[in-house]
């Protein structure tokens, strides 16, 4: 059977069965009957896969399994967003369904991914929807550069599956007991390092979560306030014209860029 004549059960199943297949602790599981258990399956069972290649009727599978799942989830294209001030958006929704330039992926030193099992931070929600190429990718990166990832810095990468054309990867500060001004020094060089990135590779907009106040504990007011400062001063400083959208996931956060931008 094609990839292109199967409905999404029957793309899901021949998935698990394969990456079931590649574990030999696994292969004996018995799969789930509901499509939501299925889904968690699957994508537990992608998270805790090793970087590694994978075969081409695979990845046809995966690839038009994961675009219409995204697309069953709604794509938002920048044009539809409404600018809070010049060259700058504020949008709240799931950053995997924006289509842009590039959206930035908070990463751990490792910059493979997150291997919890359906954990919720957006560097495991990005690499289960961009697909199995892009750990691979990484991994690749990180073989060559032979060294953990230094806060601060930014790597990029092609999307995959996911709507936007480019994931760049930076690593935040972790805030252990009180902020200090290096962490905020720190959080600023995230984000004018991926400027930069974006501006080197020709992106013309680009997308930040928020980044570092998930479980990298920075607390968000002084992140976003640390966010827009660094927008803007690259800006200002660079002249660049890549479109910026500051992209929240929860109300709290939703509320705080609203004010400091005065988007409403």
């Amino acid at each position: 059977m094609s990839f292109r004549t199967m409905n999404q059960n029957e793309r899901r199943i021949y998935l698990i069965e394969q990456l079931l297949q590649e574990n030999p602790s696994l292969v004996n599981r018995q799969i789930p009957e509901s499509a939501d258990d299925q889904k968690m399956l699957l994508r537990a069972l992608m998270n805790v896969r090793p970087p590694g290649a994978a075969c081409m009727e695979f990845l046809e599978i995966q690839d038009a399994y994961l675009q219409e799942e995204l697309a069953a989830k709604g794509i938002t294209g920048l044009d539809e967003l409404r600018m809070a001030e010049p060259g700058i958006y504020m949008w709240r929704g799931d950053i995997t369904t924006l289509r842009c330039g590039a959206i930035v992926n908070a990463a751990n030193s490792g910059m493979t991914g997150c291997y919890h099992p359906c954990h919720n931070c957006i560097d495991n929600c990005i690499h289960t929807y961009a697909g199995v190429q892009l750990r691979l990718k990484c991994a690749e990166i990180m073989e060559r550069q032979g060294y953990e990832e230094p806060i601060g810095q930014a790597k990029i990468t092609p999307a995959y599956n996911l709507p936007c054309d480019y994931v760049i990867h930076t690593v935040g500060p972790i805030v252990q007991g009180k902020l200090t001004g290096s962490h905020i020094k720190q959080l600023e060089t995230c984000y004018r390092s991926c400027l930069c990135k974006a501006d080197e590779n020709h992106v013309s907009s680009i997308a930040f979560c928020c980044i570092s106040t998930g479980v990298f504990m920075f607390p968000g007011e002084k992140a976003a306030e640390t966010a827009i400062r660094a927008v803007r001063q690259y800006k200002a400083e660079t002249g660049s014209e890549t479109e910026v959208i500051f992209n929240v996931f929860t109300e709290q956060d939703e509320r705080i860029y609203r004010k400091l931008l005065a988007a409403d």
